[in-house]
C-alpha cells in the first residue's frame, strides 16, 4: 500500500506560494535565491523516483501543465514528472491537458484509499495548499517533507493557515546546499 507524501518548498514563516516564480507577485521565485546544492537535487529526484503517482489540486496541476511538458533535463526529472499518473482533485476541471491524468471528484478520503491501494509507491502531493490542508484535517498524510528556505517573506499564502492542530514526529533533518536550506521530514505522530 502506498503512502501519501506531501512535499513542499516553504519559507521560515510558512509561505509556500510562488516558490518558482509566478509573474505578478512580489514574492515570485523566492527559492531561486538559494542554492539547494547537489544534495537537494538528489533528494528531489529520489523523491520523485519513489512516487507511483501525483495527487494535485487544480491550481497546481494547471501551473505544472503549463511548465512541465516542454522541460527537459539530463537527470530525467522532467521525464518522470511528465510520465507519472496524475490525479487532480477539482470540482471545475473538465478535461485535463497534461497526462496521464484523472480528475477526482467526490469523497476525498475514499478516493485516496483507492489510490493508496492501487499504487504501492508514494502518492506525491506538491503545492496544492487547499488539498494539503484537507488531507491534514482528515489525517490522510503519512509523511510531510518540507524543504525549508532560510527566508522570512512576510507575505504570501501560508501552507497550514486555518488548519486545526495536528502533531507529527520528526523522522529526519538534512541540510542541503551551501545556503542553509534544510529538508525536514515528519511522519504521523
Amino acid at each position: 500500500m502506498g503512502k501519501v507524501v506531501v512535499t513542499e518548498f516553504i519559507s521560515l514563516d510558512g509561505v509556500f506560494e510562488d516558490p518558482g516564480g509566478a509573474e505578478g507577485t512580489p514574492i515570485a521565485g523566492w527559492t531561486f535565491r538559494f542554492d539547494q546544492g547537489e544534495e537537494g537535487r538528489r533528494f528531489k529526484l529520489a523523491e520523485l523516483r519513489a512516487a507511483d503517482a501525483q495527487l494535485l489540486g487544480r491550481v497546481t496541476y494547471e501551473g505544472f501543465a503549463r511548465a512541465w511538458p516542454t522541460m527537459r533535463d539530463e537527470a530525467g526529472f522532467a521525464e518522470r514528472m511528465n510520465s507519472l499518473p496524475k490525479y487532480v482533485v477539482s470540482t471545475t476541471l473538465q478535461t485535463p491537458s497534461w497526462g496521464p491524468a484523472t480528475v477526482i471528484r467526490g469523497d476525498l478520503p475514499e478516493r485516496l484509499g483507492e489510490l493508496r491501494t492501487s499504487h504501492p509507491g508514494d502518492v506525491l502531493v506538491a503545492g496544492s495548499g487547499r488539498l494539503v490542508r484537507s488531507l491534514v484535517e482528515h489525517d490522510l498524510v503519512d509523511e510531510l517533507r518540507l524543504m525549508v528556505f532560510p527566508v522570512v517573506l512576510g507575505q504570501g499564502r501560508r501552507l497550514f493557515e486555518g488548519t486545526a492542530e495536528r502533531s507529527f514526529r520528526l523522522v529526519s533533518s538534512q541540510p542541503v546546499g551551501p545556503d542553509g536550506v534544510v529538508v525536514l521530514t515528519y511522519g504521523r505522530a
